[in-house]
């Protein structure tokens, strides 16, 4: 049976390590602070907000919430997101999507409206290209980095190795390509389009899937010896005896008795994400009171 890479374990270590941190920069006077822009009452943002409010209150970090009618005009969001750019208490901002319907033609000028400095879960074009470029202008997404995190802590070596990502989105599966290729693996990327792809996953050492697409990574798919990290969350109608739940593309009954190492879903990469997503903040807040002692 595989060994199961529980989140967990990493988002403890993370969360340990940035207590630490947090108190350093407290002692000098700054309190690391996130504001979470919100428009309307979607359940999945209000899920996701519960989480990370609670996961910043066990890492020091405090938080804004920030929240906007669901039908907001574009000038009052860009006006909010320019605020919080402005407020020196504020390290990071991040703002759910997807935005309303009415304002998604105007996506790209309101996410370019955060000032990358703050952009803690790479919403803007500078920080894409900080990722595409290997640099540190703002911070990667946080579920490619929370992928990476827990290939780390477990000891996966990237080197040379062959990685297939499933999917090319700008979320997920683009920029975790990039990150697998700055620590020197081979990445190949599959799609909707890609041909023979159960040839290609079985040649990977490594297989991050990002389809999400329920029961799309079966056994044909892998072999003895691989690392899985599913990322995906589908809601599955047939688990938990018909109540339904929460699964990865991954077909766990086929997968796991096959390969090396595999993430669950839930209680994998999703785990780690709020983790990540407070150590951007406190990146952020430790790079601005450098700024400012510089300027002293």
């Amino acid at each position: 049976m595989a060994r199961l890479l529980r989140g967990k374990e990493v988002a403890d270590a993370v969360c340990g390590r940035l207590l630490i941190r947090t108190e350093a920069l407290r002692a000098k006077g700054v309190v690391p602070k996130l504001a979470i822009v919100r428009c309307g009452e979607k359940t999945s943002d209000l899920a996701y907000e519960r989480g990370a409010v609670k996961r910043a209150a066990d890492t020091g970090v405090e938080t804004e919430i920030v929240v906007l009618p669901a039908d907001v005009d574009r000038e009052t969001l860009v006006g909010e997101l320019r605020r919080l750019n402005g407020d020196p208490g504020v390290h990071g901002v991040l703002l759910f999507r997807p935005i309303p319907k009415h304002l998604r033609i105007y996506d790209k000028e309101i996410f370019n409206s955060i000032d990358p400095s703050k952009d803690v879960d790479c919403m803007t074009d500078l920080s894409s290209a900080g990722v595409y470029m290997g640099r540190e202008i703002g911070f990667p997404p946080c579920t490619p980095d929370a992928c990476m995190k827990i290939l780390e802590h477990y000891g996966v070596d990237l080197t040379g190795k062959n990685v297939t990502v499933i999917g090319r989105s700008l979320v997920v599966g683009k920029p975790v390509a990039m990150m697998l290729l700055a620590k020197h693996a081979t990445v190949t990327i599959c799609h909707t389009r890609t041909r023979e792809i159960e040839e290609i996953t079985k040649r990977a050492d490594i297989i991050i899937t990002a389809a999400n697409d329920l029961g799309t990574l079966t056994g044909r798919h892998v072999r003895p010896g691989q690392v899985v990290i599913d990322v995906s969350i589908c809601w599955d109608p047939a688990k938990n005896d018909g109540r339904g739940g929460i699964s990865g593309d991954a077909v766990m009954d086929e997968i796991e008795p096959v390969v090396e190492a595999v993430t669950p879903v839930p209680g994998g990469v999703g785990s780690v994400t709020t983790s990540i997503l407070m150590e951007h903040v406190v990146r952020a807040a430790e790079a601005a009171s450098e700024q400012k002692n510089v300027g002293c």
